[in-house]
């Protein structure tokens, strides 16, 4: 399947939705560094769109800048060139206003905290009385499958058990919108695809929106309504792909032939050649 077939080129930036309904929205968002050697430049003339309960993966090889426009997201770093807004605002006011939850590759608990002391650490920073965090960390160890391991400390879990903490810790303060930067890309794969299954339903009922970083295309289709394609550094959008699977993300969908349709697509774009088949030969 060609990525034509698929969909829209890079030149379509997202959804058509209102402004108000945008999680994200970057226009001509260019990041460069200041080294010794000489400037270097992240990322160049970034238009992108993220729809309010959207799911989008960002792919490409490393050292693209997936992470760094991740990181201008959530107001880590500031763009040199161009805007950008997280729910119509500026990417600042939305930390301030705790519009996003964050989730990366090493979990980042407290050695010192249990799990529920780990979940509950956003909400005692901004001062959410106790009873209130009690409540809170109950329902968020059951949406994560973890009721029974609230008092465990984290170096009594196992390495998907600590991410599924973070993953919940993210979700404290009900954001409207999730920012993941590789997130699973320590996991061996059975426990990869067991949390990639669980972030779709959480992600599902929560309602939130999730920018995802991933270096792994099966992964991307797997989880998204649409796949983000970057170029080699300075990094660019070189193709926005639907993935248009339906609500139904389970061990099935892996099987289905439309599945493997989206996983060629997606590396047809990043690799910018279409990918030889072995019946093609």
């Amino acid at each position: 399947m060609s990525t034509e077939a698929m969909g829209s080129a890079a030149s379509s930036a997202g959804p058509s939705a209102s402004m108000d309904a945008l999680a994200v929205r970057a226009v001509g968002v260019g990041k460069v560094f200041p080294t010794k050697a000489g400037d270097v430049t992240a990322l160049t003339g970034v238009d992108l769109e993220v729809a309010a309960g959207e799911f989008v993966s960002l792919i490409g090889p490393s050292g693209c800048g997936k992470s760094t426009l991740m990181r201008l997201v959530a107001d880590l770093d500031a763009p040199t060139s161009g805007t950008l807004e997280v729910f119509g605002k500026s990417a600042k006011q939305a930390r301030i206003d705790q519009d996003y939850g964050i989730a990366f590759q090493q979990a980042g608990l407290l050695p010192w905290r249990t799990v529920g002391g780990n979940i509950a650490l956003p909400l005692e920073l901004h001062g959410v009385g106790k009873a209130d965090r009690a409540a809170r960390v109950a329902e968020l160890v059951e949406l994560v499958g973890l009721t029974d391991f609230v008092d465990r400390y984290p170096d009594q879990l196992s390495g998907g058990m600590q991410q599924r903490v973070a993953i919940a810790r993210s979700l404290a303060e009900r954001p409207k919108l999730l920012l993941m930067d590789e997130p699973f890309g320590a996991l061996d794969e059975m426990t990869r695809e067991y949390l990639q299954g669980e972030l779709a339903r959480l992600a599902a009922e929560s309602g939130a929106a999730v920018v995802f970083v991933t270096h792994s295309i099966p992964e991307a289709v797997f989880l998204s309504d649409r796949v983000v394609v970057m170029s080699p550094r300075p990094g660019r959008i070189t193709d926005i792909l639907p993935v248009a699977l339906g609500d139904r993300r389970d061990g099935g969908l892996r099987e289905s032939p439309a599945y493997f349709e989206r996983v060629t697509a997606v590396r047809e774009a990043l690799h910018g050649t279409p990918v030889e088949r072995p019946n093609e030969r």
